[in-house]
Parts: structure tokens; C-alpha cells; sequence
């Protein structure tokens, strides 16, 4: 590798870093004889950058050009950094190299905007149809794609892509006009409306025709950057919400604003990114597509703001304490589902196991309940858990108390680097899904 593409490397390797995608791929397209790499289950490689956001390589960016003036960003225009970009040849020798020599599984491929929105498209192609039909590489690949792009290019992106994602950044209207003026609602949401137009009519195609060819596999994602503007958790979770719905998404990507430049219309250059907050609407995303809860259930107008202390589920069980306590050998899978301490699976289990006869607490242990919170809110055989008193504002303070012991001088920001705010159960439950 020469200096200038390693040098072209490290720098958009490290303005990359901003674009969120943490996620499987979603794909199972194994290799095949005459082309490299694949992307079978467990096929993507996954790393932590260093303030512990899980990243997929090789995650570049294809240029850090941009006309576009986006406050919030490194890569925008008024910003005085070093530009550089990759050619598209150099961008697939790069990345079969690196799968070669085993260094990656796949890749994320981001980009400023040069010249416009169609001309940025058209490089990206041209380096993704060299990977596909030249290098025959038949690995996973998310691609990010421009607001404000022809529909015609989105559409020929998406064949050759597994995953593709068009960043909605900011939440509300208001916020993109006044943080990026180049950006408006209508530029967004209209590729949105494409890709999952297309991602329907494709599944069709695919019915008919055994050798049509796929598109977006993996489906599309987005991201969304908390604590840049004043738009609520309300906001942010009812918008989740409706993309969900309207787009058939298959992620909604929260970013932590980080501040990387001074600007009066932004949050002081010394406020440290709200991680916290980050980390509780990832929780409320999970009980939207997983756990049968609507946004409307757990904010509202008069409640815009998840409580930092306690995380969105236990939260909502609390103010609605005359649900409960639920009987565990009567109670409806949807009701297990909002009792602290159970997931999807020991939910499932507990369904299960009662078809066999009664269960009881240690038998709930077994089955994976955390019973350290659900104590409070079940019965077995209409009975509580022997030595337990349960009062309102005991079970609150408890589970404040298991699920974070912060400093008096509260709030205080979730760092990588001093003693941690989570417990081991808590890292456990996140990757399991277990809320």
C-alpha cells in the first residue's frame, strides 16, 4: 500500500467513525465457487472504536468532500480539515485487499457529498460494480446513501448493496433547516419511500423469476443524532416509531451528539456526549419492535423525557402499578412481556414451562428471570416472594438503586474510561435483549 492511499485511509477511516452500524447483517448469502468472501450469518466482523460504539470494517468514507454545511459535522464545508478522496478503483482494490488478507468481512461505505447528491452516487457505483463484477465480491456491504439523489442511481445502488441506510440526522424539520440548511424532509423521506417501494416489488420479482436480482436484501436503516437540538424523546421515539411503520426499517440508529466544532447554535464544545440518553431510547427502540409497546405508552407531552435512573420499561411498570402484581401462571404472554425482569425468551419459556404444571419463583430462576426486579410486580400461585414488602416507593427506590449508582451530583455521562455506571447484568441484558 502506498503512503497516500494509507494516508487517505486514516483519514476517512476516522471521519467514518460518526456513521452508526452496529448490527448484524441480516443477510445468509454464502460464497460460491469463482468469488470471494461471503455473508452468511456471523459473516461480518465487528469492532469497538474507542468511545464504544461497535463498529463493521472496513467503515470508510469515500470522500470527506462536501458542499453540504451541516453544523453538526466534521465533513462540512465551512470546516477548515484536510479533503481527500478516494478514486473508485482505489476504494475496491482497498477493500479486497484487506478481505484477502483476512482483515475484514465486509463494508460499510459512507460519503461527503461531492459536487452534488448524483455525482457522489455515481462514484460509489462505479466502486461497488468493480467489487461485484470485477473482484467477484460477494461479501456484505452497507452503503450509505445521499439525500437528494435520482431515483434512478438509489435504485442501481441498491442492487449491489446488501444494506442500505439514508441518515435522517435530525428529528424534526425545524432542526434541519436551522443545522443543515442543504437538508429538507422531503430529500429524505423520498429515498426512504424508493428503497422501500422497491424492497416490496423485489420480494414480489423474487416469487416469479427464481434468478432476479436482489435488492437491499438486508433492508434499510437510519440514524439520529440526540442532544445536537432541543427535539424530545418524544420526538425522537414517535418518529422511530412512524419509520418503522411507514418504511418497514429494519433499524433506527441513535447517535450521541458529539461536539466537534464550536457554533452558537450548537451545545458548548466542553458538554460531553449524552450517552445515557442514547442508551435509554435503544432500549425503548427494542420494546417498539420487540415488545409489543407503543411510543404513546411510554412519553407523552406531559412526559417528554425518558427518566435517566431507571430504563424505559421498568419506568412505564412503575406508573402503572395497578396492573400489577401479574400472576405468573395466569398472565398472557403481551402482560409478561411488560414485567421488568422478563424478555422475549424467558417469556417464552415461562409459557412453556406452565403447561406442565404450576410454577414457582425458583422456578423462574431457572427459567432466566431477573427476579431482582420482577419481584415487584408478580405472584406465584398468588403468593409474593417470601420476605419481600412491596411498597411504591420501595420497589422504585431498589430498582433505581440496581440499575445505577451514580454520584450525588446527578446527572453524570456513561464514560468508557472511569468506573462504570452499568453492572455486568446490565451488558449481559443488552446483548441478549432481555429488558
Amino acid at each position: 500500500m502506498n503512503i497516500d492511499i494509507y494516508n487517505k485511509l486514516t483519514i476517512l477511516s476516522d471521519s467514518a467513525k460518526y456513521d452508526v452500524a452496529c448490527t448484524s447483517s441480516g443477510v445468509d448469502r454464502k460464497g460460491k465457487f469463482g468469488s470471494v468472501g461471503n455473508a452468511a450469518k456471523a459473516g461480518i466482523c465487528h469492532s469497538f472504536s474507542a468511545d464504544g460504539r461497535c463498529i463493521s470494517l472496513l467503515k470508510v468514507l469515500m470522500t470527506n468532500v462536501c458542499v453540504f454545511d451541516c453544523k453538526y459535522c466534521v465533513n462540512r464545508v465551512s470546516n477548515d480539515t484536510k479533503r481527500v478522496t478516494f478514486t473508485p478503483k482505489e476504494l475496491a482494490e482497498l477493500t479486497i485487499n484487506f478481505y484477502r488478507r483476512n482483515y475484514i468481512e465486509g463494508l460499510f461505505l459512507s460519503s461527503g457529498v461531492i459536487k452534488n447528491p448524483n455525482h457522489t452516487i455515481e462514484q460509489m457505483i462505479i466502486a461497488l460494480e468493480l467489487l461485484r463484477n470485477v473482484y467477484h465480491f460477494n461479501g456484505y456491504i452497507h452503503v450509505k446513501a445521499i439525500p437528494g439523489a435520482d431515483n434512478k442511481l438509489i435504485t442501481r445502488l441498491g442492487l449491489l448493496a446488501d444494506r442500505m441506510s439514508i441518515n435522517i440526522e435530525l428529528p424534526s424539520q425545524e432542526s434541519l433547516k436551522l443545522l443543515a440548511p442543504n437538508k429538507t424532509k422531503e430529500s429524505i423521506l423520498r429515498p426512504m419511500g424508493l428503497i422501500s417501494t422497491k424492497i416490496q416489488e423485489n420480494s414480489s420479482d423474487l416469487v416469479k423469476y427464481r434468478h432476479a436480482s436482489k435488492f437491499v436484501p438486508a433492508g434499510q436503516s437510519t440514524q439520529i443524532i440526540v442532544g445536537a437540538t432541543p427535539d424530545t424523546d418524544h420526538k425522537i421515539l414517535t418518529l422511530t416509531e412512524g419509520l418503522y411503520k411507514k418504511y418497514g426499517l429494519k433499524r433506527v440508529f441513535f447517535s450521541a451528539y458529539m461536539p466537534v466544532a464550536e457554533n452558537s447554535l450548537l451545545p458548548t464544545i466542553d458538554t460531553k456526549p449524552p450517552l445515557i440518553r442514547e442508551h435509554r431510547l435503544y432500549q425503548a427502540d427494542w420494546l417498539l419492535r420487540f415488545y409489543g409497546f407503543e411510543a404513546k405508552e411510554l412519553l407523552d407531552e406531559q412526559n417528554p423525557n425518558f427518566n435517566l435512573q431507571v430504563d424505559p420499561k421498568c419506568n412505564w411498570a412503575l406508573n402503572h402499578l395497578d396492573k400489577f402484581p401479574l400472576e405468573i401462571n395466569k398472565a398472557s404472554y403481551e402482560m409478561l412481556l411488560r414485567v421488568p425482569g422478563i424478555g422475549v425468551i424467558s417469556a417464552r419459556r415461562i409459557i412453556t414451562a406452565r403447561r406442565n404444571g404450576a410454577i414457582n419463583f425458583l422456578g423462574l430462576k431457572k427459567i432466566g428471570v431477573v427476579l431482582k426486579r420482577a419481584q415487584y410486580f408478580i405472584t406465584c400461585k398468588g403468593k409474593i416472594m417470601d420476605g419481600l414488602k412491596i411498597t411504591s416507593d420501595g420497589a422504585i427506590r431498589a430498582l433505581m438503586a440496581d440499575q445505577y449508582k451514580l454520584p450525588s451530583q446527578y446527572p453524570e455521562q456513561l464514560t468508557l474510561f472511569n468506573e462504570p455506571l452499568i453492572t455486568r447484568e446490565d451488558v449481559h441484558q443488552c446483548l441478549t435483549g432481555q429488558i
